[in-house]
């Protein structure tokens, strides 16, 4: 039984009204792994601009019922590095799917210290469990990467860093998988506003680790966009 704990920034949490890429993973683990996981997490519910809070339980499908998570508004490798420990010790999770490092970049931190912070959250989530397995996806420039170049700059650096990092600290019994940004995301049809994704873009970022898994851990299965909705 593998334990998925999702981690994130507001491209993982979502807002009132979205289905969320966790929603796409789910169903595509109950497709490929059925009886086999547990989606596991301290959290469980959408971000809400009307309290600019994680108040809501507004999800597209109201049925959903693997709501848990560790993704915040706002929060990148600088939030999470110091919180994963914990989340993973609590919940007994063994599989990461990390999506962060946009905020990092745009507010916090610059690639090198974003870097750190990714170096300091994969010993963090190993001190809690040193056979966790890890997928990261790269950063995805956003619309603001279009029109300012130091920070497009950024977001070329780390990801070169976030590479260099994945594959000098990969290791037998703790694997960590980087994952590729699916070849036909495209942030003007694949969000609603520049960054975070409409249902296309969802099923793109589940698919992206789904590939990932599979190719890397043997997990689960291909992820098949035909069963893309609205």
């Amino acid at each position: 039984m593998r334990s998925f704990l999702f981690v994130g920034d507001s491209m993982t949490i979502g807002c009132p009204g979205d289905y969320t890429w966790r929603y796409r993973m789910w169903q595509h683990l109950e497709a490929t792994m059925p009886g086999g996981y547990e989606i596991v997490g301290p959290r469980t519910t959408l971000y809400d601009p009307a309290t600019a809070a994680p108040t809501s339980d507004a999800y597209a499908d109201p049925s959903f019922p693997a709501r848990r998570h560790l993704a915040g508004w706002g929060e990148g490798w600088l939030h999470m590095a110091p919180a994963i420990r914990a989340a993973v010790a609590d919940t007994g999770a063994d599989t990461l799917l990390v999506s962060l490092g946009l905020i990092d970049l745009g507010f916090y931190t610059n690639a090198e210290q974003t870097a750190a912070n990714l170096a300091l959250f994969l010993d963090e989530a190993r001190a809690a469990n040193p056979h966790v397995s890890i997928a990261i996806h790269p950063v995805i420039p956003n619309v603001r990467a279009e029109r300012d170049a130091p920070f497009a700059a950024q977001c070329a650096r780390f990801n070169e860093l976030l590479a260099k990092t994945v594959a000098d600290r990969d290791r037998p019994g703790s694997p960590i998988v980087l994952a590729t940004t699916h070849p036909t995301y495209d942030i003007h049809t694949d969000t609603y506003d520049g960054t975070h994704p409409g249902p296309t873009g969802e099923h793109k970022l589940a698919a992206a680790f789904a590939d990932a898994m599979h190719q890397a851990w043997g997990v689960g299965g291909a992820y098949s966009l035909n069963h893309e909705c609205a």
